[in-house]
């Protein structure tokens, strides 16, 4: 250092100090500690110098013994201070030279030590090892040391906040977990734009604080595991291995099991052609005999959490008819034993799908929102399996229950509850498309984002949302790679077990999903029109699905990747990207739904919920952009707080088939379910018809694609209430 920037170091003032500082400069050099370095007339520390130095400061850490700090360590222990841990930390963590670490490590001990803090903490250090590597300019070390973790005051928050929701403990451990799951996503998994991005209200990652260590919702084959039963072996779950079923309460206890092992790998599971599959189990059994098998089945479902509380979330595909491409294929009976075409048990499979529904009918108290049921509808379904429809439609009028997935001519397509579609696209073959395969991950796109972003003017606004489809196309890709690389590792042992010789999910096969939350509002913002009011507001929606679906399309071309166009489900997130618009551009400049207090965008359908549409004129609009976004959607019908003929419902939905492209279709009701009283009530009551009681009602009703207690999502009674209902009078066939 020169002279000058001694002083500087030393915060001493060159007119008031200089004759002290020259006098003490001037015994430093005749001692031979310090030297002038030839050539930049600087200073420099001799060997004799450094000695001293460190006698010094071995002579004061002596005289120091007797305080010595003592540290709390992340490893739940008390150790005594010991800055060569900093020095092992800033090396082995943030890849720090050594010498530059040595140097962090003291001056964060001489600061520690003017402090006199009572006691020191892991966490404390650490931000002050953060603090001087920002002062130092060193923001890339200081990125890699980051600590993930939350505040006190937030754990005591968040305990507050679940249980006025009465949520257990489990909930606030699962919350907490994601949230530190999530930073570590952020700042540790995907690239800095994408995490920005997220984070200032671009994109949404849905399921952040599991995108790291799940995947989003597995297609199993039941025939896979009806053959070779379930292997707990290298599975870190406690229970023993399950044998080839041979009887079908055999067969349900190994769906359960299916489900739980894998519970721990994905957030969602799907069984579909549930009844065709395990039609071989119901021969010779009386339909009483199958339906007390089936309620104890729901029951075991409803009772069996996962670690942190929370019901594994199951959807059931259940088929009217043996569907044609399956019709000639061997069951699986006993263990491997063939039994037959799978059409030879045409009888035993509507028995049992007819069993599922007057199970569900029949249930008294709460309705089992858990599992969903997608009941496939085809052309032939209406002539030949009407009472299976007419008692679908009857449970869709009494609680909303089943969803139905209008299928027409697509084979072996496959829905679940939350939207998800996968269909032959990819490969061609539907078995290796539909099944054993799963949503790895989904991102969605702030639409109307990009409209602000763009000024309100269209043409530039499409090369915005061709910037963030790329961005958010490669987070996709990000969340690929981690999959298989946790695959290899061994994360994934349910889900990767070898099966003849392959692993039991596809991942190859599996698509990564890219959706849209407000694109009604993004439309809005450039015409000023909505969807649903057509014209020149229709035609831009279309034309921004088209140039999404093709960009895409390209991307998976040249990634070699399977992805998917599909409309959000996300509520949450539909609230969390408003709410940031509105704090950045301002409430003039925003088209928002909902209040002030909840601002939300459009999400799961294109026309909003509120809009005061002709219910066949929704129907038919909303199936146009099914048929643009093949990688998921969701038809809703918000039904009046009345009773509703299931007749009516069922002449809706054949309308719905074969008058419009809608793909997946269910009709919600808003209930009130009272603990006390044991009983459900159509609407969203402030207390209990019977009882009169406000503390023992619970209010459910479809807030994103799947039922829950309204008091779980913010915004979402308000929401709710302000839906456009139907009372729907069918057509005459």
């Amino acid at each position: 250092m020169s002279y000058t920037e001694i002083m500087k170091s030393l915060r001493l003032s060159p007119d008031r100090d200089a004759g002290k500082f020259a006098y003490h400069l001037k015994r430093l050099l005749q001692a031979n500690l310090i030297k002038p370095d030839s050539g930049n007339g600087s200073y420099v520390i001799t060997d004799l110098g450094r000695l001293v130095v460190n006698m010094a400061q071995g002579v004061g850490e002596r005289a120091s013994k007797r305080r010595r700090m003592r540290v709390r360590t992340s490893r739940l222990t008390i150790e005594e201070f010991d800055r060569n841990k900093i020095v092992d930390s800033l090396v082995r963590e943030a890849g720090v030279p050594m010498e530059m670490a040595c140097h962090i490590a003291k001056e964060a001990e001489e600061r520690l030590i003017v402090f006199r803090t009572k006691y020191l903490t892991a966490p404390l250090i650490r931000e002050l090892v953060n603090a001087i590597l920002l002062e130092k300019g060193l923001e890339e070390y200081r990125h890699k040391l980051t600590r993930l973790g939350l505040p006190v005051y937030d754990v005591t928050a968040l305990m507050r906040a679940l249980g006025a929701k009465s949520m257990s403990v489990g909930a606030v451990q699962r919350v907490a977990g994601s949230r530190v799951l999530g930073e570590y996503a952020l700042l540790n998994v995907l690239h800095r734009d994408v995490a920005d991005a997220h984070l200032s209200g671009t994109l949404h990652i849905g399921d952040l604080g599991s995108w790291t260590l799940k995947i989003r919702e597995v297609s199993h084959d039941l025939r896979t595991y009806l053959a070779h039963g379930v292997d707990f072996s290298g599975v870190d779950v406690d229970g023993a291995s399950l044998p080839p079923p041979k009887s079908l309460r055999s067969a349900l206890l190994l769906c359960l099991s299916l489900v739980r092992t894998s519970a721990n790998e994905a957030n969602g599971h799907i069984l579909d052609y549930f009844n065709v599959f395990l039609a071989p189990y119901v021969r010779n059994l009386e339909k009483s005999e199958v339906k007390r098998a089936i309620r104890d089945f729901i029951l075991d479902l409803n009772h069996s959490p996962r670690e942190d509380g929370s019901l594994i979330p199951l959807t059931i595909g259940l088929e009217p008819l043996v569907p044609e491409f399956l019709a000639d294929i061997e069951s699986v009976g006993e263990g491997e034993k063939k039994g037959g075409a799978y059409l030879d048990y045409a009888e035993e499979s509507l028995l049992l799908a007819e069993a599922f529904l007057e199970v569900l009918e029949e249930w008294r108290g709460k309705p089992p929102f858990n599992p969903a049921i997608v009941v496939k509808v085809r052309n032939e379904s209406f002539e030949e399996a009407e009472e299976l429809l007419l008692l679908a439609h009857r449970l869709a009028a009494s609680y909303g229950l089943p969803y139905f997935a209008l299928l027409r001519g697509v084979g072996g397509a496959s829905y679940s509850a939350s939207g998800f579609r996968a269909f032959p696209e990819w490969t061609g073959d539907w078995e290796l498309d539909t099944l054993r395969i799963s949503e790895l991950v989904r991102i969605a796109l702030n639409l109307p984002r990009a409209v602000y972003e763009a000024g309100g003017d269209a043409e530039r606004f499409f090369d915005v949302l061709g910037e963030w489809v790329e961005l958010a196309l490669r987070a996709l890709m990000v969340k690929r790679k981690h999959v298989g690389s946790l695959s290899s590792q061994g994360l994934f042992p349910a889900l990767t077990r070898r099966i003849n010789g392959e692993s039991y999910l596809r991942l190859a096969n599996s698509p990564c999903t890219l959706s849209l939350i407000g694109l009604n509002e993004a439309v809005e913002a450039l015409t000023g029109l909505q969807i649903h009011e057509g014209g020149e507001a229709e035609k831009l929606a279309f034309d921004i699905l088209g140039e999404l679906g093709s960009r895409i399309q390209a991307y998976s071309r040249r990634a070699k990747a399977r992805l998917g166009l599909r409309l959000s489900p996300d509520f949450q997130a539909a609230l969390r990207l408003a709410r940031l618009d509105v704090e950045r551009f301002g409430w003039s400049k925003v088209c928002v739904r909902g209040s002030r207090e909840h601002p939300r965008y459009t999400s799961l359908t294109v026309i909003p919920m509120e809009a005061e549409v002709d219910w066949r004129g929704r129907l038919r609009l909303e199936g146009e952009f099914h048929s643009l976004t093949k990688g998921g959607h969701l038809a809703l019908l918000q039904l009046e707080d009345v009773e509703q003929g299931a007749e009516n419902l069922l002449s809706a939905t054949r309308w719905a088939f074969e008058k419009t492209a809608v793909g997946l279709l269910a009709y919600t009701r808003n209930l009130t379910y009272c603990s006390k009283c044991g009983k459900t009530y159509y609407g969203l009551r402030l207390k209990c018809p019977k009882c009169g009681l406000m503390e023992t009602i619970t209010r459910f009703s479809r807030v994103s694609t799947k039922y829950s207690p309204l008091t779980r999502w913010e915004g979402a009674e308000e929401a709710v209430r302000s839906r456009a209902r139907y009372r729907v009078r069918g057509e005459k066939h």
